[in-house]
């Protein structure tokens, strides 16, 4: 149930009264101060999750008029998946690759394809939802009511993140294998819904949901995810709430992070002790686009890394862009999959905690 705080903002003319809702959750952590992050603290996550080493690339298009984006990384049956999507002059579409090391990769197939007179007909970017979120755990990939979700980047217009954008939502049950996944058939989240917010009604971009444990929303999931409004030429990150996976409902009043310019985006949320991580990144508010992160204890309210970059052009491979991180952390060592733009196009690349040269890491092979 939400609680209805009054604000009252006294101005020149008079006494103005201004209503919005806050939960339990955001109230006690506005009250305490909680959600206040230290900068010790967050020098000290730093250290934990850096990758300075660039391992390079490890996943490429198939053809010379594609490119791929966006990886998400899980483990099952004891291998790697990385769900990926590819651009083709004609929209998204969401694939899937195999793994034994994190480090080569064997393409597997198409997972969200086109279609033909649907809402979604173009554009299909998939997200694996409910990925273990804990801070050097298994990564295991977690169904809910026996089926495994995927949250996606949906649209009808052909071209480059074109028309109207939202998020749709499909499940599968066998979530390794290159077979389509089931597709619900109506969008969860429009930019032209009723409710959407001010930073968000223009178009909204790619989501990731995780299961809220404790209930800090008093909800079961939370998505995340980055979007533009009409009256703010920049993408910020917002959230919404679920209990079905089905029925979503926006959080807040405003985004979650943003610096209102350029792009805030792309969100993964990892466990790290008692605090949670939010990688994302960052672009055209400094030069280029880099790797950033947030820490929260409340999932509500996030304190921003002010220092260095985790990832930021460096290589002929990402010498424009790298951006768009999933970050594990696997026997001890960090591994930051990115999207890199550079000589070669658009590709999936690897940074990592430890050089290669003088870990345990295999050699690069070309």
């Amino acid at each position: 149930m939400k609680i209805h705080l009054i604000f009252l903002v006294i101005v020149s003319f008079g006494i103005h009264v201004a209503a919005y809702s806050q939960t339990p959750a955001q109230i006690k952590s506005v009250a305490s101060g909680e959600n206040q992050i230290s900068r010790s603290k967050m020098q000290e996550i730093y250290e934990e999750v850096k990758t300075p080493y660039k391992y390079g690339i490890v996943l490429m298009p198939s053809d010379t008029g594609e490119m791929v984006d966006s990886p998400t990384i899980f483990r099952k049956n004891g291998k790697w998946y990385m769900t990926y999507i590819v651009y083709d002059g004609r929209g998204y579409e969401t694939y899937i690759a195999e793994s034994n090391d994190l480090l080569h990769w064997e393409k597997k197939g198409k997972i969200l394809s086109f279609t033909e007179n649907t809402w979604d007909a173009n554009q299909k970017a998939g997200y694996p939802a409910l990925v273990d979120k804990e801070w050097g755990g298994e990564y295991e990939i977690h169904s809910y009511q026996d089926k495994y979700w995927m949250s996606y980047l949906g649209g009808a217009t052909r071209g480059y993140e074109a028309g109207m954008l939202g998020v749709g939502m499909a499940y599968t049950k066998r979530p390794t294998k290159a077979k389509e996944w089931n597709r619900i058939e109506d969008p969860v989240l429009l930019p032209e819904d009723k409710n959407a917010r001010w930073f968000e009604n223009n178009v909204i971009y790619k989501s990731s949901i995780i299961r809220d444990d404790r209930r800090l929303t008093d909800h079961r999931f939370v998505m995340y995810y980055n979007a533009k409004g009409d009256t703010a030429n920049y993408e910020s990150i917002g959230m919404a709430v679920s209990d079905d996976m089905l029925t979503w409902e926006r959080y807040g009043k405003d985004p979650v992070i943003t610096e209102h310019e350029g792009i805030c985006g792309d969100a993964q949320i990892v466990k790290l002790n008692d605090l949670y991580v939010m990688f994302y990144f960052g672009a055209f508010w400094k030069p280029g686009a880099f790797e950033r992160f947030a820490c929260s204890r409340d999932l509500v309210h996030w304190t921003k890394w002010k220092g260095e970059d985790l990832v930021a052009p460096s290589e002929d491979y990402d010498r424009k862009y790298a951006h768009k991180p999933w970050v594990i952390k696997w026997k001890g060592t960090v591994y930051h999959f990115y999207t890199a733009v550079g000589k070669y196009g658009r590709v999936i690349a690897l940074a990592t905690s430890k050089d290669p040269g003088e870990s345990t890491l295999p050699v690069k092979s070309d």
